[in-house]
């Protein structure tokens, strides 16, 4: 059923969208990719070193000081989500085509991140008190040892 005329493709409304207010959605398009892919590796960066330290819980390791390896990791892959999430509001941002509150949101959305990452800084240096209260404990049980 066809009327003879060839049918134009049709283009994909953010593309649209973005032509309307002036942007070219391929100079709009590659860094959002980009973001969204990084995001994507620093989110299993976090996911990878969670699952490392419930490993290292399960045998009772967890208080070393080789689990700082895997919090400092996981803290620089939060501020790394974080400042990713800041640069995709910043790449929204110039024009017309995404409304302020969306990019607001995007905004919020980092300072969370960052909170996140306080909070991680926070356990970390729980952690570190904790190796430091186990080494006291077992040089006191040493000297307890000794006197017994």
């Amino acid at each position: 059923m066809s009327t003879g005329r060839p049918r134009r493709p049709r283009e994909p409304k953010r593309g649209f969208r973005l032509r309307e207010a002036g942007a070219d959605p391929v100079l709009v398009r590659t860094p959002v990719i980009v973001i969204v892919f990084l995001g994507i590796v620093a989110v299993q960066t976090v996911l990878v070193c969670v699952w490392l330290l419930v490993t290292r819980v399960r045998r009772g390791t967890v208080f070393s000081s080789a689990a700082f390896r895997y919090v400092d990791v996981m803290i620089g892959a939060i501020v790394a989500a974080a400042l990713l999430v800041f640069g995709l509001g910043f790449v929204m941002a110039p024009g017309e085509a995404v409304p302020p509150g969306v990019v607001l949101l995007v905004g919020g959305v980092g300072t969370a991140l960052l909170g996140v990452a306080l909070i991680v800084v926070v356990l970390r240096a729980l952690l570190a008190q904790a190796i430091e209260s186990k080494a006291e404990a077992s040089r006191l049980r040493g000297e307890l040892d000794e006197v017994i």
